[in-house]
This record gives C-alpha cells, sequence and structure tokens, in this order.
C-alpha cells in the first residue's frame, strides 16, 4: 500500500513538472524587429502574444490605438494568443520617409473557447534613415484598419493595402 501511494505521489509530482515545462515552452520566443513593415507587425503580434501590451502598444507611432494604453491592453483580456499572416508588403517612399502597407489576417483565440478572425491593413513608416537625428526612430505603425471576418486565415489575408 505505502510503495503504491508512493508511486501515485512520484507520478503526481512529474506530470506536474511535465505540465509546467509544456506552459513554458508555449510562450514565443521575444521577438523584436523594426527593420521593414511585415517585421514590425511581426513584432507587435509576438508582443501581444507574449501578454507584453506596453511593447506591444509602443510600436504605434504618435496616432496610437484609441482609447490610450489602458483601453488597449483590456483588450486582450480573453485574448489566449494570436496568430498573423501577412500578404505582399507594399513599400513607397514620399516627403522624406518609406511608407509600407501590410496586408494581414489575425486568427485569436480567446476565453473561454472563442475563435475570431480579423483581416485588413497596417501602413507602417520610417524617416529616411540617412536624415534623422537621434534618438533614432524605426518603423512606427502609423495606421490599423481591421475587420472582424469570416472564412480561413489564409483566404483572409487582403490582396492589396494601399499605401497613403
Amino acid at each position: 500500500m505505502k510503495v503504491c501511494l508512493m508511486a501515485a505521489l512520484a507520478l503526481a509530482a512529474l506530470a506536474t513538472v511535465k505540465a509546467e515545462a509544456s506552459a513554458e515552452e508555449v510562450v514565443a520566443a521575444y521577438v523584436d524587429d523594426r527593420s521593414d513593415g511585415a517585421a514590425l507587425v511581426r513584432s507587435l503580434y509576438n508582443a501581444i502574444n507574449r501578454k507584453e501590451y506596453a511593447r506591444a502598444y509602443g510600436y504605434f507611432a504618435e496616432t496610437q490605438p484609441v482609447g490610450g494604453f489602458a483601453d488597449f491592453s483590456r483588450g486582450y483580456a480573453n485574448t489566449i494568443s494570436v496568430e498573423v499572416r501577412i500578404g505582399k508588403v507594399t513599400t513607397e517612399g514620399a516627403a522624406g520617409s518609406v511608407y509600407a502597407a501590410i496586408p494581414v489576417a489575425v486568427k485569436s483565440i480567446e476565453r473561454p473557447t472563442k475563435t475570431r478572425l480579423f483581416a485588413g491593413c497596417y501602413v507602417a513608416r520610417i524617416i529616411n534613415p540617412a536624415q534623422q537625428a537621434p534618438p533614432f526612430t524605426p518603423y512606427q505603425i502609423e495606421a490599423a484598419r481591421l475587420k472582424e471576418v469570416e472564412g480561413p486565415i489564409e483566404q483572409a489575408i487582403p490582396a492589396v493595402c494601399d499605401v497613403p
């Protein structure tokens, strides 16, 4: 009887360690890449997946999401994870800046058991690096226009987004 109890306790302890290791494994590796518009959007969703909402909010330029940081972070309160797919990015130079139009589809897994799909466009901007003075400002999100859609994520990516 004592042997069975010890074996059961050992198995329970092992299962707990394995569950904790699995939970740690699902945390995405830290990605902060602002070298182009697509990398910036991937970094945004990496921050959201890691629950690093201050970092995610910081990717937006002065035209930050409506409602401020508190509303922005509360908007992800039920989000378990997000997956982003990026389409063909177009870039265009204008008046000392480079703009990138980034078509995306985003799948959001939410509590309790809800999956939502969003699609639309991000517009990112960088001031020509050769014209910047310190501190350097990398690509930032200038605009985000997404709406909830139906269908598989692969088919939800817009074919094209307009550069401003």
